[in-house]
């Protein structure tokens, strides 16, 4: 069904559309089918037929529809569709988007490997909101199925595979004790597996899922003669996930994250065979004992170094991250030893902006893991190879995709370049596995080949690559899809890196990184992972990003963990922790008020540790004593910002006189947490302070500051602040702030913190007070204090493996100690951070007037600046640069240059209140120069933001550059940024330049005549001049004197006001112009902006719509260029002399295809069917040249926004000359329509043809009706038409099926003369007579006006001049055509002359209906054309006559006069076969007028004569080669229900039974349109006579004829039946076939039967033996026929051994008795 669309955007209402057209040669005798279709949960039939070969089609149309509602796109691509034909033969479909016109497989249900049963004939479509259904052009009636329109369904299998999954065991799987000894049991459904737990109601423990696609090949990603492998898997370990409950949910409402915990682990294989039909395959089975002994397996060594996490929220308690690698140090995981898998716990610091981030300073948390898998790094080294080679092809791919001009000539650049580079990846060699690994599988070998069978190719077609530039980007995709499918590495049985942020022991975050990315390889660099001993940025999510986490990650063998030390990350120490806690009592820091808890612990006071207790592991040796370890974990609060805004909540609560007094905590932050006084708040060292404490008055507060609510227990803090004061309320708050900057020259001292520098007892204290965190400060309140100590533990001697594994693997845990490894770096490397923020487009927020000002906020790690707040625009432009000064960075600058850290940019609004709110996200990479020769004036590009995934906020044009700072860079004149008005602004290089331009609004050019836009070097603007076509505004509800606004790089332009809109709703003067700067470069051109203003009474002004227009491409036009189109010269075309008679019926079915019938002259004739509208017509510009439509909205346009109204105008856009000298361009808009004083009176003609797909309203067929405007009478009309369409109801009101609108006003100004379309002929009368009010020469006149040519030069005769040169008539007909009503030679030339200008021919336009009760979704077609003639033109010419056809009565006279061969079904008394046949007929669809002959008995050979004419009367349609039946439905009926059958001829042969039923002996179906030409001889009927293409040989191919067009038929037709699953000859029928016309019939008359009138021919009744007849009628002839004819020796025999009996008696009595006397 084709590929799925794109899913991103989920739609709520989806439908499934069905059409059954027919069935072919289903199996079966004398069957009655039905077809079901089952659709999600509900099912669907149609109308019992009966016949082998029957048509379902009713009305034209049969469909079935189903809606998904509030369904996912890819929910609804994994729905199954099932027809089922009968009871035993069905198929099944996965959805897609279309099947058109395919002949479907059918099957048993139940025994699928007994093939095909038959072919059903269908159109499936699924379609969702905006999706179109496609048009169907196809005849009603076809043949039987082909080749190419055959689709073959995954459950109609032509071979059978076998899969057989082996399953040999299990480890880590997450059982509870309770679950333990009992058993798992294995779920296996389609390609996905699930291990269940017997107890607690089958409990999923784990899921996995094999990719089909993976595992398998068919050979279509290779061009060569590779043909794939069947699926095939392991034996290898495939991973099971779980974990519906990973994250907490108690924190921010987060999602819960399914399928993210690892859940265990299973050995298994797939093994498929191909399956016979007698013979199943059966895979030998191998021990896992024997594979577990080919799995070798060795130690893995994980290194995470954490760099920084910053951009986090705030957290109430200390947190920390864990790193976990299947059940590998997952602490929470009770069953498994527990490992030093978390780094320690520290604060979050409050980075000044509204994020936190972890202070770790120079000391960079470590964590390492020890785990044990496979070796698979013969595969994971695979996939790092063709990783490599996939993303230098896509970025070279961007690269291309981001050069529009064609003839840019960075372009064969670009190209070469990545030949270059797809070569080199191409010839690169794939590990060899043998050498690599003991233990191959089979997939390994096939992927292996499949893989070199790809890159070999790709390598050779980029050899020969010789591709045209428009062939450039079809190749590299095609290239990057091919080698996209070999990525694939289903046999990973390493879990993923997960990284998991954890607070209250609970799990709050993660981010998850694949093995493959940092896995370390002794092969080479090509054979590592990604960003193995690199940085990287990871984002931790939790629905919505809760941290940006930089990490540097090293996975490999620990025997080769010396390669560690290779990626300059090797400074590692090792610090024993504990803390020493005191509390204050009476005054005094000491131990005595600690209570219960212990004097030295961790960091949580829970766990003992004491300094004693501390012992060194094995192998190592402590270095030094303990010492106090700095505060790393405060110091970096304030640490490199440049500016801290200070806040203070000065807090008051109301007493019992209702007086606001001080509160009992008078000093909170924002959330309410206790800080000192803003009097006790000095100034640190290094910072100064321009301006002390005031209170903020820019939010919702009083005049004072002061903001109010009602004190919620426990705290008596309001959740919810109000500025006015009620009586009720019980607290009150105000804003203090101040803000503090830091000095030039301690910003450039480098702050260096010496490890045990220490030592005083009031040294390292960390101190806090009930419910709040802990500070370097004591304050008054303070309960309690503590500080770290630290003593450093080194190696005895250096060994071959890391120091961070050596400790693993010596370590030995217990709650005596604790080690805390850690990264060391000695000094940071400085950088710039430059980011030019220019402007912004298409804000979502800024439709919104209440919103009142615009920022962006730039944040890069903790660091955090703002651009100047705008007031509201739709475009603000903030033309300002940010300079991050002197940033430290602990990473190698290489790793930096490669993967650096990411730009936020934060939209931030501001309503009138001053209130601030996010309004979109945004993550930019900068560019890295390390060295200021290479550095290169970065572009500006444009960035989305997005508040949440999928949701566009609109638009940033910015740029960034990441310097690092060096001796140079402070000396270089580059870095100088220019100031201006108290900021920096862009630099010159980089700052727009602008060029004067003009804007003019006119009609729209092709795309040859767009300027060329340059997208490479410095932005430039041009002066542009606009002109602007302001034509009026429409369907605006409340409005009264509207004006409109156009906005655009700043300027502004005004139109006059409409004084009565409802009475003329255009504006007084139409043609203005504005000159503005623009840029030269597409991609920084500011959007358009309209605004509607209306004035409304009391002098009130308000905005009642508004558009943007974002592309500005589309107006861009050369005011030089000539709007002409050259004509082209014709081929000759008439050649033949004679015409039928036609009607205008015959031009729609020569152009849609659906007439076989090619009538002479049909070109001349024919007309133009479009499968969609008119305006969707690529070469018409959506009749839209002369004013484009742009719809208005109230903020701004989503999917769900309603229009309120329309505005008509266009622009024209070009470049004014720099010289003043040089001649100004002309205006665009000089020949513009005549404007009337009022709207135009108009004659409106609509012609509906016909509708199709419609979706039904009732179970039952439909019956449609039609609503538009009159036209009959010229009335005036809006600019829109509405055809709807009804399903016609008895009763109830008629039910709205959907709607079509059509904007008359674009019709008829648009120059493409779209108002009546041009015939391909000039006929004065007859049926396609010209009804344009206008002759083709007074049209050439008007279309030479308005394009501003001269006129057209008539004065010559049979000549006409145009634009300057001279065409004739023999230019375009060679010969005179023979033809009737063809105007005069003149007017046919001035004809052929618009036909070239591209104007829009006579056509039938294909319309999409919509409903307002399912917005979007596609509710059918209807096909139609509009006239429209403007009264002041004149009278137009008469209505086309477009009613249907009538059909016309025709008689099919059938004449069986013998049978031969009939199958024999009863036995006789005497053990003989026989049978009574008998012959029925009717016409399809016809059954009740089904005909009988007579019965011919007891026939003893399948011979049977009959001399029987049967006679059926149909109406029937020649040009469309249907029958036409007519009848009510049901009798309270009050329509007759009109269908559409093929003509065919259904003749069935049956042996009469006088006590059961009769027996079925064989069937004729003949199509009366092609049907085969019958045997002379009954040896020459067989069954091949029946087929329409058969397969071989060809050269027997029996003809089909048309009876219609041979009248009559005469010979021996094949009679078939179905055994045992196939068809075989049954008999043979001797017919005669004619077919009469009504007139014919009734100068010919005949009888059915052999009644009177019996001629033409005269038909005698049947000379049949005599042993035909029926026995229990005729006794006689019984004992004659039956008894005396096969026994009568017997009879003689029996008769003289009874007379010699009798006579023997009678002797015996007759002899005299003797007397004894």
């Amino acid at each position: 069904l084709g590929q799925p669309r794109d899913v991103s955007a989920v739609s709520d209402l989806s439908f499934v559309q069905v059409k059954i057209f027919g069935a072919h040669q289903l199996h079966g005798n004398n069957i009655a089918p039905v077809v079901k279709i089952l659709i999600g949960n509900k099912l669907y039939r149609t109308r019992i037929k009966k016949g082998i070969n029957p048509f379902f089609n009713e009305v034209g149309l049969k469909k079935f529809f189903h809606n998904f509602h509030h369904v996912s796109p890819t929910e609804i691509f994994e729905e199954i569709i099932a027809i089922r034909v009968r009871k035993n033969m069905f198929l099944s479909l996965h959805t897609g988007h279309t099947l058109m016109r395919k002949w479907l497989g059918l099957c048993h249900s139940s025994k699928p490997t007994l093939g095909i049963r038959g072919y059903l004939k269908v159109t499936i479509s699924v379609l969702g909101i905006g999706d179109l259904a496609p048009v169907d052009h196809g005849q009603l009636h076809e043949t039987g199925p082909t080749e190419k329109d055959l689709f073959i369904s995954a459950t109609v299998p032509i071979r059978l595979a076998n899969f057989e999954f082996l399953i040999y065991l299990a480890e880590d799987l997450h059982l509870s004790k309770a679950r333990g000894e009992e058993g798992t049991c294995w779920s296996l459904a389609r390609s996905l597996f699930i291990p269940r737990n017997k107890s607690r109601h089958n409990d999923v423990i784990g899921t996995a899922s094999l990719n089909i696609t993976h595992i398998s090949s068919i050979g279509a990603y290779s061009r060569g003669t590779f043909s794939g492998f069947l699926p095939c898997f392991g034996p290898s370990y495939i991973i099971l996930h779980g974990g519906e409950k990973a994250l907490s949910q108690s924190f921010l409402d987060e999602e819960p994250v399914k399928g993210l915990i690892y859940r265990g682990r299973v050995l298994m294989e797939l093994v498929t065979g191909i399956q016979e039909m007698k013979t199943r395959f059966f895979p030998s089975r191998i021990t896992s004992t024997f594979i577990e002994s080919g799995l070798s397996k060795k130690d893995y060594g994980l290194c995470v170094i954490f760099l920084s996490s910053t951009m986090m929220p705030a957290f109430e308690d200390l947190i920390h991250f864990e790193v976990t690698i299947g059940h590998y140090g997952n602490k929470m995981d009770l069953n498994y030893k527990p490992l030093a898998s978390t780094t320690p716990y520290s604060q979050a610091v409050f980075d000044g902006t509204l994020y936190h981030f972890m202070p770790w300073q120079d000391n960079k948390p470590v964590v390492s893991l020890i785990s044990t898998w496979e070796d698979i790094g013969y595969r994971m080294s695979s996939l790092n190879i063709l990783r490599i080679a996939w993303d230098r092809l896509k970025s070279n791919l961007e690269a291309l995709k981001s050069i529009q001009n064609p003839k840019n000539p960075a372009l064969p650049r670009l190209w070469k370049k990545l030949l270059e580079e797809l070569r080199e990846d191409c010839k690169r060699p794939l590990p060899n596995m043998r050498k690599e690994s003991t233990f191959v599988t089979i997939l390994d070998k096939n992927l292996l080949k499949l893989r070199h069978k790809v890159l070999s190719e790709l390598d050779y077609e980029a050899k020969k690559s010789k591709h045209e530039v428009m062939e450039m980007l079809p190749t590299a995709e095609n290239w990057l899809y091919r080698l996209n499918a070999v990525l694939a590495e289903p046999q990973l049985s390493i879990p993923d890196v997960v990284i998991w942020l954890l607070c209250k022991e609970q799990r709050i975050a993660y981010a998850r990184v694949p093995v493959h990315t940092i896995l370390f390889s002794k092969a080479g660099p090509f054979s590592c992972g990604k960003f193995c001993g690199k940085a990287q940025t990871l984002f931790m999510q939790k629905g919505i990003m809760a941290a940006q986490l930089r990490v540097c990650m090293w996975l490999g063998s620990i025997f080769h963990s010396s390669a560690l030390a290779e990626t300059s990350y090797n400074d590692f120490i090792f610090y024993s922790e504990t803390y020493e806690n005191q509390a204050m009592y009476k005054g005094k820091w000491g131990q005595q008020g600690l209570k219960n808890y212990p004097i030295f612990s961790d960091v949580t006071a829970q766990q003992y540790l004491p300094m004693k207790n501390f012992q060194v592991p094995q192998g190592w040796r402590w270095e030094g004593n303990w010492f106090v370890e700095p505060q790393r974990r405060l110091l970096g609060k304030d640490i490199h910002q440049k500016q801290i805004l200070e806040e203070v909540y000065e807090n008051q609560t109301r007493d019992t006189w209702k007086s606001w007094t001080p509160a009992a905590i008078p000093n909170t932050d924002m959330i309410g947490q206790p800080v000192p006084a803003k009097e006790s708040m000095e100034c640190p060292k290094g910072w100064t302070i321009k301006e002390n404490w005031n209170v903020e008055l820019n939010e919702a507060v009083d005049d004072e500051g002061w903001e109010y609510g009602v004190g919620i227990p426990p705290s008596g803090i309001p959740k919810a602040w109000t500025a006015v004061e009620k009586t009720y309320h019980s607290w009150r708050r105000r804003r203090w702030v101040r803000q503090r900057y830091q000095n030039t020259e301690e910003q450039r001292h480098e702050q260096k913190v010496q490890s045990p520098a220490l030592s005083g007892e009031e040294e390292g204290w960390e101190y806090v007070s009930f419910d709040s965190k802990f500070g370097l400060n004591p304050q008054s309140d303070s309960k309690f204090r503590h500080r770290c100590w630290h003593r450093r533990m080194v190696p005895i001697e250096n060994t071959n493996v890391s120091p961070i594994f050596y400790l693993e693997k010596s370590l030995v845990m217990g709650p005596i100690f604790l080690l805390t490894p850690f990264f060391l770096f000695y000094k940071p490397q400085y950088y710039q951070l430059l980011c030019y923020i220019y402007q912004a487009r298409n804000l979502m927020s800024n439709h919104d007037q209440t919103f009142s000002g615009s920022t962006i906020q730039v944040v890069f790690l903790h660091y955090g600046q703002r651009t100047r707040t705008l007031e509201t625009s739709l475009v603000p432009t903030w033309d300002q640069t940010l300079i991050f000064d002197h940033i430290p960075l602990y990473e190698k600058p290489q790793d930096i240059e490669e993967n650096p850290p990411l730009v936020c940019l934060e939209l931030w609004q501001q309503n009138s209140h001053g209130k601030q709110s996010l309004c979109g996200r945004s993550m930019c990479s900068p560019i890295v120069y390390l060295d200021l020769k290479n550095r290169v004036l970065p572009l500006l590009r444009w960035h989305s933001f997005n508040k949440m995934p999928g949701e566009d906020e609109g638009e940033v044009l910015a740029a960034f550059e990441l310097i690092l700072e060096t001796e140079v860079l402070k000396r270089s004149p580059l870095m100088s940024i220019p100031w201006k008005n108290g900021y920096y602004t862009l630099p010159q290089s980089i700052q727009p330049s602008l060029k004067k331009t003009a804007i003019e609004q006119g009609s729209r050019l092709s795309y040859s005549d767009l300027l060329p836009v340059p997208l490479l070097g410095v932005l430039s603007y041009q002066f542009v001049p606009w002109q602007i076509l302001a034509w009026g505004l429409r369907n605006i509800k409340k409005a009264q004197s509207p004006r409109l606004l156009i906005e655009c790089g700043g300027e502004t332009l005004e139109t006059a006001q409409i004084e009565d809109f409802y009475s003329n709703p255009n504006f007084p003067q139409s043609a203005l112009l504005l000159t503005l700067f623009l840029p030269q470069e597409e991609a920084y051109a500011p959007p358009l902006v309209l605004k509607v203003v209306d004035q409304q009474y009391f002098g009130i002004q308000m905005v009642v719509g508004q558009a943007v227009v974002s592309c500005l491409r589309p107006y861009f036009c050369d005011p030089w260029a000539k709007d002409y189109v050259k004509p082209l010269l014709p081929k000759s075309l008439w050649d033949l002399k004679y015409i039928h008679e036609v009607d205008w019926w015959s031009k729609m079915l020569w152009a849609t295809g659906e007439s076989k019938k090619k009538w002479d002259y049909s070109d001349y004739y024919t007309l133009k069917v479009y499968d969609c509208e008119l305006e969707a017509v690529p070469d018409f510009q959506g009749l839209q040249d002369f004013c484009q439509t742009f719809n208005l909205y109230y903020e701004k346009k989503t999917e769900d926004s309603p229009v309120v109204g329309q505005f008509k105008g266009l622009f024209r856009i070009y470049p004014l000359s720099e010289n003043p000298k040089q001649p100004s361009p002309p205006r665009q808009f000089q020949n513009l329509s005549e404007k009337q004083s009022g709207p135009q009176r108009c004659l409106v003609r609509v012609y509906v043809v016909r509708a199709f797909n419609l979706q039904p309203k009732d179970n039952n067929g439909l019956v449609i009706r039609f609503s538009c405007p009159s036209t009959q009478d010229p009335i005036i009309l809006s600019k829109d038409l509405k055809i709807t369409l009804f399903d016609f109801d008895l009763i109830s009101p008629d039910d709205k099926i959907g709607s079509t609108v059509i904007d008359l006003e674009n019709r008829l100004l648009s120059s493409f003369g779209a108002r009546c379309g041009l015939p391909k002929s000039y006929c004065v009368s007859g049926p396609f007579q010209w009804r344009d009010q206008l002759t083709p020469s007074h049209l050439l006149e008007r279309y030479a006006h308005r394009k501003g040519l001269p006129p057209p030069d008539f004065s010559t005769e049979g000549s006409i001049i145009f634009n300057g040169r001279t065409f004739k008539l023999p230019n375009f007909e060679q010969h005179t055509p023979q033809l009737k009503h063809l105007g005069p030679p003149q007017e046919r030339l001035a004809l052929y002359l618009l036909q070239a200008q591209g104007q829009v021919p006579e056509h039938v336009e294909t319309r999409t209906l919509y409903s307002s009760t399912q917005p979007g979704i596609d509710q059918g077609k209807v096909q139609l054309w509009v006239d429209i003639f403007p009264l002041h033109l004149g009278p137009p010419g008469p209505a086309v006559n477009i009613n249907l056809r009538k059909a016309k009565r025709f008689e099919l006279r059938c004449i069986i006069w013998e049978t031969r061969d009939v199958d024999l079904q009863d036995v006789n008394l005497t053990g003989e076969k026989m049978s009574d046949i008998y012959i029925k007929g009717w016409m399809h669809e016809m059954e009740k007028d089904m005909q009988k002959t007579d019965i011919h008995y007891r026939s003893l050979t399948g011979n049977g004569d009959f001399n029987w004419r049967f006679i059926f009367t149909f109406k029937y349609v020649p040009t469309e080669q249907v029958c036409i039946l007519s009848k009510k439905e049901f009798i309270w009926s009050l329509d007759r229900t009109v269908k559409k059958t093929p003509p065919r001829l259904i003749i069935q042969v049956w042996d009469n039974d006088k006590f059961l039923p009769d027996d079925f002996l064989g069937i004729i179906e003949l199509d009366l349109c092609e049907m085969p030409i019958p045997a002379r001889k009954p040896s020459k009927c067989t069954l091949s006579m029946m087929e329409s293409k058969p397969k071989w040989p060809f050269k027997f191919t029996y003809k089909h004829v048309s009876l219609f067009r041979q009248k009559t038929l005469a010979g021996w037709w094949p009679c078939q039946v179905l055994d045992n699953g196939k068809w075989r000859l049954s008999g043979k029928v001797n017919m005669t076939l004619e077919v009469l016309t009504k007139e014919e019939a009734e100068d010919k008359p005949a009888g059915k039967g052999r009644s009177e009138p019996n001629q033409y021919p005269t038909l005698h009744a049947p000379i049949r033996p005599e042993s035909s007849f029926l026995w229990f009628l005729s006794p006689s002839l019984s004992i004659r026929y039956i008894c005396w004819h096969h026994y009568r020796w017997k009879c003689a025999v029996f008769m003289i051994a009874t007379s010699l009996f009798i006579m023997l008696l009678n002797f015996l009595f007759s002899i005299p008795v003797s007397n004894g006397k």
